[in-house]
């Protein structure tokens, strides 16, 4: 079952494929019904390939939003690389004319029910692995030890802990793979240095 309208020809199944998008986009979008009505919410989530089949979603919100009060099965989407892909790219332009504009993009959407995490110690550990993961390519990383631990556990009681099992992934490519070589030769020429140019050059011809 898909989350989303997708044509075979730009479902992507690899899951290192979707994990490597994941972890290289992880501002999640994170839609599900609260309080009755649908509410959205925009969540950096680490994520965890050691833990289930498909891995498992790693975060945490305000314990001022609502949303952890009433958890249910969500659908989490990351957004990868995305372009507009011009017509005048294309070589079949010049043959006949019979082209027009598109949007490429590319995009995991994962499902899942949240757990909360609350014990302080679950969610020392939780800012702590958010925290050296993204702080990796500081030229001198900041850890959570580095503020004084009455600060730290101030903090710790604002938030709660997040923890998504995955467990279905959806990955949609639409990297111009329904177009001739030649025309996908053109949108790379069109596109390049943008990281879509890569995705066409490599998934395209799929």
């Amino acid at each position: 079952m898909s989350t989303t309208y997708l044509p075979a020809h730009f479902e992507e199944r690899d899951l290192t494929t979707l994990h490597t998008l994941v972890e290289a986009h992880p501002l999640a979008t994170w839609a599900t019904l609260q309080g009755g009505e649908i509410a959205v919410h925009h969540i950096p989530f680490m994520l965890d390939r050691t833990r289930g089949a498909f891995g498992t979603l790693v975060g945490h919100v305000a314990r001022a939003n609502p949303v952890w009060r009433e958890l249910q099965r969500s659908v989490f989407v990351f957004q990868g690389p995305q372009a507009y892909i011009s017509p005048g790219w294309y070589a079949s332009k010049k043959e006949h004319g019979k082209v027009v504009p598109t949007w490429n993009y590319a995009v995991v959407h994962a499902q899942g029910t949240p757990v909360a995490v609350q014990e302080p110690e679950g969610l020392l550990s939780i800012v702590s692995r958010l925290t050296n993961t993204h702080e990796a390519t500081q030229r001198k990383p900041w850890q959570v030890g580095d503020a004084p631990p009455d600060y730290i556990e101030k903090m710790l009681q604002s938030i709660v802990g997040i923890e998504v099992p995955i467990d279905m992934l959806v990955g949609k490519w639409k990297v111009s793979q329904n177009r001739a070589r030649a025309d996908r030769d053109g949108v790379v020429a069109g596109l390049a240095p943008h990281p879509m140019a890569d995705l066409v050059a490599t998934h395209g011809g799929r």
